[in-house]
Formats: C-alpha cells, sequence, structure tokens
C-alpha cells in the first residue's frame, strides 16, 4: 500500500516532501544555490526528502548553510566550509533542536554523544521542527517498513486555523485585528447602557415630544396664512382673537419644545457621563489583569488612548448624537406623513431628493469606516511618541537627543495630519454635495408650488406650510447626513475599546478556585517549562524549596532566571509541568490570594507619585504610621527619610526622581517588609548601586529575609554566600544545586563562572591600582 504523503505546509525556508517508499519514490526540488553541489553527491536513486537553510555557522556568525535530508542520510554544509558532513541513517540516532537567547541549535546524536551540531536564528524553528519530524518518520520507516501513523494537525481553538508544528500561537488570533470598524460595534455597548435604560427610555419619549412639538408652528402657519393675512389684504378686518390664538399657539410649542428640549439633552448627558465611567473603569479594570505578556506587545501611548480619547468620543456620540438619530428619524417620518395628508403630490416632489442623499450617506460612510479607525491608529502613535519622551527626558537631555525626538514628535504629527487630510477630503466634499440638493429640492418646491397654485389646487397658505416643514426636513436630513462622521468615529473608538475587552488573559483565574490557608512558604517546581510563541525559554525544571530556605539563581544572563521568577510570581503560567505552593497548584488559587504572599524587590525599583509613606504602605494602604515606620527602620530608611523637608510626607517625584538608587531602593524593600510576606523574591536587588549602598541594602535585606522562603538573583555571586543552596541555570535548564562550596568543589558551571568575575573583578582593581601607581610617579618627577 502507497503510504499517504506528509501534508504540511512549508515555510520557504524549509520544504517538507513525501515519505518515500518502495513503491512511490518521491523528490523534491533544492533552493536553486544548492541544487547542483546537492545533485552532485546524490546516489543512484538517492532522494531528498527535506531541507533546512540554516543561516549561522558554529561560531555564530553570519553564513548560509544547508542541512538535506534524505531517504539515506543527512547531509550538511556552510558556505564559508569545503567540506561535507555525511552521517548515514542508521537505529539510535536522534535528531533534536533546542533554542537559548535568540539562537536555535539542530543536534544530531547517536548511543556515544553528539555526532553534529548546526545554528540557526529562530525563524527557522518552525521550519528545524518538520525537518525532526520527517528524519524521525524516515527512521522509523527504515526500522520497519512501515511509516508511524500521520499526527494530527492542531487547530486554533478559537478560529480553527491550523497550526505549524511546534507552534504555540496562532497567527491570527495572536495579533490584533486590523479590520475596519463595522457600526454593528455600537451596539455592543448596550451593555453599559442597560443600567441606565429607563433613563434612555426617558431620553427618547422626550425627544418624540420634543419633534412633535416642533411639528405644530408650521401647521399653525396655514390658517394664520389663509384666514387672517390673505383676507386682511383682500380688504377684510383682522379677527384679534383668532390672531391671539395662533399666536399663542406658536409661543406655548415654542416654550414647550424648549423645555422639552432641556430636559431630553440634561438626561442625556447624565446617562452619558456615567456610561463613559463604567466603560473606563471596565476597560481599566479589564487591563489590570491581563497578564505581562499582553503588555509586552502594546505600547503605553495607545493604551491610554483608548480609555481617555475613545471613551470621550463614545461619551459625545450617546450624549449629543446618538438619539438626535433618532429623533430625526422621528422628525423625517412625521413630517412626511403631515406633508402626505396636507397634499401627496407635493409631498412626492418634496421626497425626490431623498434617495440621492441616502445613496451619497452609504457611499461616504464606507470610506468613512477605514479613515477613522486609521486616525485613531496613528494618533495613538503621537501619544506614544509623548508617552516614551517624556518619562525619558532624563535619558533624552543626557544623550543630547532633543532634537532627535522633536523630529519624531513631528513625523508622527505629520503621519496624522496626512491622514485626517485625506478623510476630511472625502467628508468636505459630502457636506456641500447634501447642502446642494436640499436647496435644488426646495428650488423644485416652489416652482411645483406655484404651478398649483396658479391652478387654484393649493392655497398659499398650503405652500407656506410646506415650506415650512421643508425647511425642518432638511434640516434633519443634513443633521442625519453629518451623524455619520460621529458614528463612524464612535464605532472606530468602540472596536478598539472591545479589542481590549476581548482579550482574555494568558493568567486565567480558576474556576474552581481553591484558598489557601495560612502559607508555609514551600514551592515545588515540577517539569517546568515556558515557551514564548514558538521559543523554548525553560524546560524540564524540578526544583522543590523549602519554607524558610533561602535559595540563589545563579547563571549567565539569558540561562532563564527571570523567567523563573516571573513563573514563580505567576507573571506567566507555565507551559508545562507545574509550580506548587505548601502543595497546592497555583494555577488554582485566585491569583490575587496567591500574589498577597509575594514580595518582591527589583533591579529597577518603581515609585508611584506621592508621598514616602503612601509607597511604602502601597501593598498594605490601611497600614498605620506605625507600622510604615517599623518597616521603614528596618529597611534601613527611617534616618535617611528623616532627613527630608517633610519626612515620610516628602513627596519623591515621578518614578522616585526624587531620590537616589539606593533610597529608592530601600523605600522598595521596607514596602515589602511592611506586607510581611511568606515568599521574598529578590532580582538583582543590589546589582545598580555603589559598594556602601549595597552594604545598607545587605542590611535591610538581611531583616528581610529572616523566617520567609527566599530566592535571590544576584549580579554578584559573593553576594549568595548566605544561600543555603545556588541553584545553577544554563540555557533554560538546571544544571548545578548545592552550596557555594560543594559547587566550588565540583568545579563546574558554577565554578567557571565564580572564576571568572573573580578575574573580572581583580582585573579591574588592578587597573584602578595602576592608575594609581601611575599618577604616584608623575608625581614624584614632578
Amino acid at each position: 500500500m502507497t503510504p499517504t504523503p506528509t501534508q504540511l505546509a512549508a515555510p520557504p525556508t524549509a520544504v517538507p516532501v513525501p515519505v518515500p517508499s518502495p513503491v512511490s519514490p518521491t523528490s523534491m526540488p533544492l533552493p536553486d544555490s544548492w541544487r547542483p553541489l546537492v545533485e552532485g553527491r546524490l546516489k543512484k536513486d538517492e532522494q531528498v526528502l527535506a531541507w533546512l537553510e540554516i543561516d549561522l555557522n558554529a561560531g555564530l556568525r553570519f553564513a548560509k548553510g544547508l542541512v538535506a535530508l534524505t531517504d539515506q542520510r543527512l547531509l550538511a554544509r556552510t558556505e564559508d566550509s569545503a567540506e561535507w558532513q555525511n552521517h548515514a541513517l542508521r537505529a539510535g540516532l536522534r535528531l533534536t533542536r533546542r533554542d537559548h537567547a535568540g539562537v536555535g541549535s539542530l543536534e544530531l546524536f547517536d548511543a556515544d554523544g553528539r555526532l553534529a551540531l548546526w545554528r540557526y536564528t529562530l525563524g527557522q524553528d518552525i521550519a528545524a521542527g518538520r525537518l525532526i519530524d520527517h528524519f524521525d518518520r524516515q527512521l522509523e520507516f527504515l526500522a520497519t517498513g512501515a511509516l508511524p501513523p500521520q499526527p494530527e494537525q492542531a487547530l486554533c481553538p478559537k478560529c480553527e486555523t491550523p497550526l505549524l508544528a511546534g507552534q504555540d500561537e496562532c497567527p491570527v488570533c495572536g495579533k490584533e485585528e486590523l479590520t475596519p470598524p463595522s457600526t454593528w460595534t455600537l451596539f455592543r455597548l448596550w451593555r453599559f447602557a442597560r443600567p441606565y435604560r429607563w433613563q434612555l427610555l426617558a431620553g427618547f419619549l422626550l425627544s418624540l415630544a420634543t419633534t412633535a412639538a416642533t411639528l405644530v408652528p408650521p401647521y399653525l402657519t396655514m390658517p394664520l396664512m389663509d384666514k387672517v393675512l390673505i383676507p386682511f389684504q383682500n380688504g377684510q378686518p383682522i379677527d384679534t382673537g383668532r390672531v391671539t390664538m395662533y399666536l399663542s399657539g406658536l409661543l406655548g410649542a415654542a416654550v414647550l419644545a424648549w423645555a422639552l428640549g432641556w430636559a431630553r439633552t440634561y438626561i442625556l448627558a447624565l446617562v452619558s457621563e456615567r456610561i463613559g465611567r463604567d466603560l473606563r473603569t471596565t476597560t481599566y479594570e479589564h487591563l489590570l489583569k491581563l497578564s505581562q505578556e499582553y503588555f509586552g506587545g502594546k505600547r503605553t501611548g495607545d493604551l491610554m488612548a483608548r480609555i481617555g480619547s475613545e471613551t470621550d468620543r463614545i461619551n459625545i456620540f450617546i450624549s449629543l448624537h446618538f438619539l438626535d438619530f433618532a429623533a430625526d428619524v422621528l422628525m423625517i417620518v412625521m413630517t412626511t406623513m403631515i406633508l402626505v395628508s396636507i397634499n401627496p403630490w407635493l409631498a412626492v416632489v418634496t421626497l425626490l431628493p431623498l434617495p440621492v442623499i441616502a445613496f451619497l450617506i452609504h457611499t461616504v460612510r464606507e470610506k468613512l469606516r477605514t479613515g477613522f479607525e486609521r486616525v485613531d491608529r496613528i494618533w495613538a502613535e503621537v501619544t506614544n511618541v509623548l508617552a516614551d519622551t517624556i518619562p525619558g527626558i532624563r535619558v533624552v537631555k543626557a544623550f543630547a537627543q532633543e532634537n532627535r525626538e522633536a523630529a519624531r514628535f513631528r513625523a508622527a504629527n505629520q503621519h496624522n495630519l496626512e491622514v485626517n487630510d485625506k478623510v476630511n477630503k472625502v467628508w468636505s466634499l459630502f457636506g456641500p454635495t447634501v447642502t446642494l440638493l436640499t436647496e435644488v429640492g426646495l428650488l423644485i418646491i416652489w416652482a411645483f408650488g406655484i404651478w398649483q397654485i396658479s391652478r387654484n389646487d393649493i392655497s398659499v397658505g398650503v405652500l407656506t406650510a410646506f415650506l415650512a416643514y421643508i425647511g425642518r426636513f432638511y434640516t434633519r436630513l443634513d443633521s442625519m447626513s453629518r451623524i455619520v462622521s460621529v458614528t463612524q468615529k464612535a464605532a472606530a473608538g468602540a472596536k478598539r475599546i472591545f479589542d481590549v475587552l476581548d482579550h482574555v488573559s494568558s493568567v486565567p483565574e480558576p474556576a474552581n478556585p481553591v484558598h489557601l490557608p495560612a502559607v508555609a512558604g514551600r514551592i515545588e517546581l515540577r517539569d517546568v517549562g515556558f515557551r514564548y510563541g514558538t521559543r523554548s525559554v525553560t524546560r524540564d525544571i524540578s526544583l522543590a524549596i523549602e519554607p524558610g530556605e533561602m535559595v540563589g539563581l545563579v547563571g549567565h544572563s539569558g540561562s532563564g532566571k527571570s523567567t523563573l521568577v516571573n513563573l514563580i510570581c505567576r507573571f506567566y503560567d507555565v507551559s508545562e509541568g507545574a509550580i506548587l505552593i505548601d502543595g497546592v497548584d497555583i494555577r488554582t488559587v485566585p491569583v490575587a490570594e496567591y500574589r498577597k504572599n509575594i514580595g518582591l524587590v527589583l533591579q529597577e525599583p518603581f515609585l508611584f507619585f506621592g508621598t514616602i509613606a503612601e509607597n511604602i504602605a502601597y501593598g498594605k494602604p490601611d497600614a498605620t504610621r506605625e507600622e510604615i515606620v517599623a518597616a521603614a527602620r528596618a529597611a534601613h530608611a527611617h534616618e535617611f527619610i528623616l532627613r527630608l523637608p517633610h519626612g515620610y510626607d516628602s513627596l519623591v517625584g515621578e518614578r522616585g526622581q526624587a531620590l537616589s538608587g539606593g533610597e529608592r531602593q530601600r523605600i522598595s524593600i521596607a514596602r515589602a517588609l511592611l506586607i510581611d510576606p511568606k515568599i521574598l523574591i529578590l532580582d538583582e536587588a543590589t546589582s545598580s548601586v555603589d559598594t556602601t549602598t549595597e552594604k545598607e541594602i545587605q542590611k535591610a535585606l538581611d531583616n528581610l529575609v529572616r523566617g520567609r522562603t527566599t530566592i535571590a538573583i544576584a549580579h554578584r555571586l559573593s553576594t549568595l554566600r548566605e544561600a543555603n543552596r545556588l541553584v545553577v541555570l544554563d540555557r533554560g535548564s538546571v544544571v548545578e544545586v548545592g552550596s557555594h562550596d560543594e559547587l566550588m568543589a565540583r568545579e563546574g558551571h558554577y565554578y567557571r563562572l565564580y572564576q571568572a568575575q573573580a578575574r573580572n573583578v581583580d582585573e579591574e582593581n588592578g587597573s584602578d591600582l595602576d592608575a594609581a601607581g601611575g599618577q604616584g610617579k608623575e608625581g614624584d618627577r614632578e
């Protein structure tokens, strides 16, 4: 039986082919640049099954290369080497891939060890996975003569898009859709309008009553014209009582329309502000619940624009335009009914421009749909420049990049201008066109009305009433057409807000939460692995940390230390395995409840604008002043706080700019001490301060770690000597565990790290001594 060909679509860098069988041999074309070189080495009847273009050599320099899988062997070569690697396929071979710090590795092993290693950038990682799939299937075929079953292709659970081998993220759902906003998006706002449905109903009824009141005056002009003014011109005396009645009716209708309009506007303004408040609050609260992964791909300015300016647009739409649109529709319908009742033929002539205006509205709406959504996104670019530059103004000035940042803002602002110009080009043509059509409509009515008066089909009063009604009719029609712009702006804003609200956190709350009793602080990692997209960051980490134990995480930059801390804090969820706190999977514990047991001290402490006391009490807002002072004393911060002009009530400035780095760090330690956590995370807490300040911080840390389960990452390995155990990470895996003395005796990874750091310190000290000595000799010579 002929085996089924592999049904995997390949990216440009790797071309998978059907696995051959004795019945149906198949070959796949190679890249043009490699085809003659590979075909010259193929044996008779040997066929290429799959190939992968690599782009790094063994020295991690960019160099093109190829790994080709045939039905008999693996062939490989890079462009800077004249020799081909040749590995025959046989039992016991194993082809694996892994990645570290943006570099992927494809490794070939047999029972004795590694035979070959090829490097590539992670753009080829999925293709490398496919090559391995074909390699494994061919080995199975050579060993048994039968192909293993084709693995079922995974689909995205949301949109059912096929996922590539090794691909965790859906390329469709993983990106925010840039589809034009639909007006139907506005109906989703009912979720926020529902609590105020009775006020909205009252506003609608008031709009209906206001519309009816404004339709009374034109109707009264008919008897006023036909029974008072025209008879007076023909010599009859004016009936004062009748005139008084008609004028009183006109005045009463005007006052009633004013009162109803005021009440409607006031109610809708109140409702719109409350809907806007609820919309902003809900969006912000949802934003706070999203994981770190979401914020890693978003710009601060863009998120600020969504919560701020987009909700303002929706407010304006609801308060000024939504029920205005309904009132306009009511006015047109009711006016049409009155016109038909007065004179059907004149009514038909009146409505002639209506289909043309409706067509224009539809056409312009389609163009404005995309235009206003682009305007929103481009405006977010302008806000992003501000959000980047203002907090980083110190760096801008330090590197004298004011002109560069001004040029960035100027470019973003110019882009915003160009996009708005395109939208305004469409809109500026639309408004005058509608006005022209209404003027032509009035001209037609005048002509047709005069013709009917000349035939005595209608009276002057009827024509006068028609003209009054038509003025209101076309005014509302013009208003409806202009609402198109506001509606599309509101739809664009609603879409951008719901893009946030529809995003599901990758760190979800548990469906059936488990509430922890008093936390002892035991942490257990079971075969923990984490992938960011398609890139593997950590793998197969198993570790148990006992209550009160201090564990130091050691390793090169990019080895996975901070990732492991983020997983323990549950800023991200593990991709494989589990993390347990006192024997309970942390994914089953409510996120906020779990994190209340963790104190975090970062390398770059973040302080909020406010007083020192407010920042210390951030994790415990109801803390007393005595508790705040006690925490500051334990953090060795009390003395420098008292030297400030207002002590604990001194403002720290935005992000704590009014304090030094060491002072900010001690404030953050006091903040962690105040909540009295059972688990403590120290992430490079002393790496960015001088030696004297480090000693002060270390004293504070000694108070902080006492009696707590502590996980510490330190740049200076000497600061981790007090740790009960050191965990050495390399390329996302645990390679060594032990105390400082045990690891030094093994002379493994930790020993080499420690010796390398010691040599660097000695070299730095030596260079300082040499410089000092040189100055001394120079002084002697002088």
